[in-house]
């Protein structure tokens, strides 16, 4: 499948997406909101970084707990069950008088019931789209994800300026509504894609068996860290630059949506395997020049040429599908989801306790310098699990066929 016209032709990929951007502008606005009244109460760059980014440490537990529920509960209910969820716990969040710790709470349990979220939706395209529409139907999924993020944090900067964050919340409460009625509506009722009873010992093994093969914990610490690092750069634009952190966010979000343009639909396939790392360490170069301090104009332009970088993940997502079953598919994204959302919660946590002690151009700097040094570490382990491979004739000495399957 090569053209947009067959892949919106396909049945319930529409509605799959429209639930998707409804859900995506009420994260966009309520996180950005949560993060302004955050930093206007506490005025700290660590705990506004954490209430914007801080949900995903909760996904650490939901990979060890939660995460088999990703194929063996239906898709379609569950997906409106945590739209439901998420109303909810952002309504509460707005209430007035509200602890911050109380806050943090909130949004902890909300980061924890997202766990589920990337494995159950990922699980879910790779049902609606046939085998070769994946890459072109997750990168329309992540430009979506771009273009939502440019509205979002655009519509959010101008709303803060003239309504209060916590209106803000409620109108994001009424979005993750609204994503659950469209799901509800748009979706037809799917049975899990495993038997058995979601469990802990279930999660335990599984997570065991994708991590088993040396090839997939290299795509997955590839999708995790380096992304991870320069998402901790990223958790610091409200404290860097407090009056323009929505017009950062969202030329960050131009940046990616080129990026997972271009990697989608123009590159030829053939090719796409070899840029991961070239992708990659874009992601994480520009922001050395956070260390100069510049203005607005130019840490705009900075964000979006960095974010270009983002679509190294359709490349290793790819990589991913092809060395895992179909019948794990969705626990394999959960996983991917789970350890990346995890790994950029910590990376916020990182980048605003060195901003705490230092600034937040600082913090940054040492952030993508981090991210840079992984990748080639990850680049030169993944040439010699190469080397591995051909010598033992395809396998990767675990019984696994790290190459695409037909």
């Amino acid at each position: 499948m090569r053209s947009y016209r067959q892949l919106f032709r396909t049945p319930e990929y529409t509605p799959f997406l429209l639930s998707f951007a409804a859900h995506g502008a009420a994260q966009t606005i309520s996180g950005l909101a949560l993060a302004t009244l955050v930093y206007r109460a506490t005025d700290s760059p660590l705990l506004s970084a954490l209430s914007l980014f801080g949900p995903q440490l909760a996904q650490v537990l939901g990979a060890t707990f939660l995460l088999s529920g990703s194929d063996r509960l239906p898709p379609r209910s569950t997906i409106s069950g945590m739209g439901l969820a998420f109303a909810a716990g952002t309504a509460v969040t707005a209430l007035p008088g509200l602890p911050v710790g109380a806050v943090f709470g909130l949004v902890f349990l909300q980061g924890l019931i997202a766990s589920l979220g990337g494995g159950v939706r990922g699980g879910l395209l790779n049902e609606i789209l046939p085998k070769d529409g994946y890459v072109l139907g997750r990168s329309v999924f992540n430009m979506l994800w771009g273009l939502i993020q440019i509205s979002g944090f655009a519509t959010g900067g101008v709303l803060l300026t003239v309504l209060s964050p916590r209106t803000c919340l409620l109108l994001a409460a009424g979005l993750y509504a609204v994503s659950a009625l469209v799901t509800r509506l748009g979706l037809t009722a799917r049975p899990p894609r495993s038997s058995g009873r979601p469990s802990v010992s279930a999660t335990w093994r599984t997570n065991a068996l994708l991590w088993s093969s040396r090839p997939r914990r290299l795509t997955y610490l590839g999708l995790w860290v380096p992304n991870g690092l320069v998402v901790g750069c990223d958790s610091l634009f409200v404290s860097y630059d407090p009056r323009h952190a929505g017009a950062l966010f969202a030329c960050g979000a131009v940046g990616m949506f080129a990026g997972d343009l271009t990697v989608g639909r123009l590159v030829p396939p053939a090719l796409r395997p070899r840029l991961d790392i070239p992708l990659r360490l874009l992601l994480a170069a520009p922001y050395l020049f956070f260390f100069l301090r510049p203005g607005t104009a130019l840490a705009a332009l900075a964000s979006a040429v960095a974010s270009v970088g983002f679509a190294a993940s359709l490349v290793l997502q790819e990589r991913l599908m092809s060395l895992t079953p179909d019948e794990l598919a969705g626990h394999a994204l959960g996983l991917h989801s789970a350890g990346m959302l995890t790994m950029q919660g910590v990376a916020a946590t990182v980048a605003g306790s060195v901003a705490q002690l230092t600034s937040p151009a600082t913090a940054m700097t040492v952030m993508a310098a981090g991210s840079l040094a992984v990748t080639l570490v990850l680049g030169i382990e993944r040439r010699r699990a190469e080397r591995a491979v051909d010598e033992t004739g395809g396998l990767d000495g675990e019984g696994y066929f790290p190459l695409p399957r037909a």
